[in-house]
């Protein structure tokens, strides 16, 4: 009884000491913020919302809106120049749209990708996610290993030898869509898109069949899942706390799990072919348990490692192709007479064959354009970070070094400066003659950190729009929004509804 006594007596006391500490902590921590306004407040940039949260109050006004936040960096690109600053707790960020800046950041190994962002992929609400993968490895040495034992995935020569499954998967698509011609359905061409563009990595990049146009599948709400809570989990850091949020946040943990449950048993079933002997392709599964090294036991790490390459190219293999078909098919239907001159090259280079072949993609110039035309106003990947470790000076302006630089492809391809009437959709700025943009267009990325699947895209992506070209007359559905989903990758908001006939072709 006295023991508790003396311990009622002391609590007072213990409770106000832990308040004056926090406070202390609290206090010490706004003047570490009040430091880094002083140090970087030269740089143009819109006005913090609150001095402790900076700017975040309108990245979450704009979520909550269902707007587009590359919307906003590009309103402040036109704004404050090319150079501006952008506060987030003790985090400064600037944007950049220069391009001799994006040329020296984006060109050289010494401009790490940021700690922030790719620190937030590693795992979302506590289950790993891309975790150290070749997009998100910071360490250049790790980075270029991974790098280095993937390239054979995606050799020139190794791709012509894919046209066969390209050509077959777009063949199913072709087929759904003469049903929903002879049905006179309505054809959602974003969903087809992701169906046709996940069967295509899951068999040339994991040897998997998954036929998702006729077998139904939890692999695409996973991936739409997993990118969704990735947007809340980077850009709302109270999220989590709230509880209307926690079924959704158990939704998104169960996606990461799917997903890399399933590479775990994938990856088995190759190493198991392996080790037996078997034949396997030189594909990016393989590649991926190359990468784990030589090794006689693979540690937990070395497994998790495998996992995060999986899911890396898993996601990204199939979300930005299905989004640029997607947003593509919306242009052409808007603009009848960009479309007609794209049926004109398919029908001169492909005619009635329904094998497309790789020299083929190569003769199908216009479509290329119309392709890069596309990428330039929907980049489906909008930007990318790096770290600035050292101080530098951009467009005049002095940057301290220690700060994290966003270039954002989205606001750099719609600026007047750089391209005429910028939201004007005209395939003739990347005609074979037309002046190359410089350093103001990268769809995927610029140097040693550049995508690596920019190939393999372009040869899927100009596969299966011939062909829904050389069959179909396709008309979009009256009244669907042609705004934007922003949901980490950007995606058409409607999805894309079509009619579809078949063409008359004499």
């Amino acid at each position: 009884m006295a023991i508790f006594t003396v311990l009622l007596s002391w609590l007072p006391q213990a409770l106000l000491l832990v308040l004056c500490l926090f406070f202390v902590a609290f206090l010490g921590y706004c003047l570490y913020i009040k430091h880094l306004h002083l140090k970087y407040d030269h740089i143009p940039g819109p006005p913090r919302k609150s001095f402790l949260f900076g700017h975040s109050p309108i990245f979450l006004e704009v979520m909550k809106n269902d707007g587009v936040i590359h919307d906003k960096f590009h309103e402040w690109s036109e704004t404050y120049g090319p150079v501006y600053r952008i506060n987030i707790l003790h985090y400064v960020i600037i944007g950049v749209t220069c391009p001799e800046a994006t040329k020296e950041i984006m060109m050289s190994p010494k401009y790490p990708k940021d700690k922030f962002l790719y620190k937030r992929l590693f795992n979302i609400f506590g289950v790993r996610f891309l975790g150290n993968g070749l997009v998100t490895a910071q360490n250049h040495e790790q980075w270029y290993k991974q790098r280095r034992i993937m390239d054979p995935a995606f050799s020139s020569l190794y791709l012509r030898g894919l046209m066969g499954t390209f050509n077959e998967r777009a063949e199913v698509l072709m087929d759904q869509l003469s049903e929903e011609a002879e049905s006179n359905t309505v054809a959602d061409m974003l969903s087809l898109f992701n169906c046709v563009a996940l069967d295509i990595i899951a068999k040339v990049a994991f040897g998997v069949d998954l036929n998702l146009l006729k077998y139904s599948s939890p692999f695409p709400k996973a991936i739409e899942t997993c990118l969704k809570g990735m947007i809340y989990y980077i850009r709302d850091a109270t999220f989590e706390y709230f509880p209307q949020n926690w079924r959704f946040i158990n939704e998104v943990r169960e996606a990461c799990r799917l997903l890399r449950t399933t590479g775990a048993q994938w990856i088995n079933e190759r190493k198991t072919a392996i080790q037996n002997g078997e034949v396997v392709p030189r594909d990016i599964l393989t590649q991926i348990i190359k990468s784990a090294g030589q090794e006689e036991s693979i540690t937990k790490e070395d497994e998790e490692f495998m996992l995060d390459n999986f899911v890396t190219f898993f996601i990204a293999g199939q979300e930005t192709t299905a989004n640029t078909l997607a947003f593509c098919t919306m242009e052409l239907g808007r603009h009848p007479d960009i479309l007609e001159k794209v049926k004109k090259e398919v029908d001169d280079v492909i005619g009635m064959n329904r094998e497309i072949s790789y020299d083929d993609l190569g003769n199908l110039t216009y479509l290329s354009q119309v392709l890069k035309e596309t990428l330039r106003i929907y980049p489906t990947a909008p930007g990318t970070s790096r770290d600035l470790p050292d101080d530098m000076v951009i467009d005049g302006i002095h940057i301290p070094g220690g700060v994290t630089c966003f270039l954002s492809s989205y606001s750099a391809g719609r600026m007047e400066k750089f391209f005429k009437d910028p939201l004007k959709f005209d395939p003739d700025r990347f005609h074979p003659d037309a002046p190359k943009p410089y350093y103001c267009y990268y769809p995927f990325a610029l140097g040693p950190r550049s995508c690596l699947g920019i190939n393999f895209a372009q040869m899927e992506a100009k596969v299966v729009m011939a062909k829904l070209i050389q069959r179909f007359d396709f008309t979009l559905v009256p009244g669907q929004s042609f705004n934007i989903r922003d949901t980490g990758t950007l995606r058409p908001m409607s999805g894309v509804p079509c009619t579809i006939r078949h063409r008359n072709i004499t």
